[in-house]
């Protein structure tokens, strides 16, 4: 073995060590929507603002008081609430089976890649928006700030693995690394992904 293949091993063991000091919060994102602003005025009516109840982890994000109803070709599902702020585009993010029971195919997404989603329907109580994209399957992923995406040794849109779960139900998953200066490390993953592993929020993963 060459001395600089022994130190990239030595390399790879070492991160891999540092890695498992420290966990990753992992939340699971049930089902809920990001709008415009003119898309909520038109589901809640003019000048209405979303009603922050609760911040999120990630900084400046809030869940809202605000809920529609979302309607596809199958059928519906009640209370769907909305995270804020406003966003320059409408999405929806949903779980497969959230896919089947309102009809439609929810392809997997990164987010802000909604060119081409699904359509979907939103009833608010002032009205309803007839989107002809945007409902989609986020792909899971782990946040970063800069600083915390050095610590790991990852890059902003590089895929990683984690491995989550308690045994005999635990699993190794490729997740998405996204960094940016407003972002702070919490991993995402939806409520089949959830459900299929045994995960409920604040459980921890491990970086591999």
């Amino acid at each position: 073995m060459s001395d600089e293949l022994a130190k990239k091993i030595t390399e790879t063991i070492m991160q891999r060590i540092d890695r498992e000091k420290k966990p990753i919060i992992v939340n699971i994102s049930n089902r809920h929507w990001h709008c415009t602003k003119e898309t909520f005025e038109k589901l809640f009516g003019p000048g209405a603002q979303p009603t922050n109840i609760r911040d999120l982890i990630q900084p400046g994000q809030f869940a809202c008081k605000e809920t529609v109803t979302l309607k596809g070709p199958k059928g519906e599902i009640h209370k769907v609430r909305l995270i804020g702020p406003f966003r320059t585009y409408d999405q929806i993010e949903l779980s497969r089976t959230d896919g089947f029971t309102l009809g439609i195919n929810v392809p997997v997404r990164d987010s802000g890649n909604v060119k081409g989603s699904a359509p979907i329907t939103l009833i608010g109580p002032k009205g309803e928006v007839h989107l002809t994209e945007g409902a989609l399957v986020q792909m899971r992923h782990i946040h970063f700030h800069p600083s915390e995406a050095e610590q790991f040794g990852v890059k902003n849109m590089e895929y990683a693995k984690i491995r989550v779960g308690t045994p005999p139900r635990d699993g190794v998953l490729t997740v998405l690394c996204r960094v940016r200066e407003d972002m702070k490390l919490e991993c995402h993953l939806d409520t089949d992904e959830g459900n299929g592993l045994g995960v409920k929020n604040g459980d921890q993963a491990m970086m591999l």
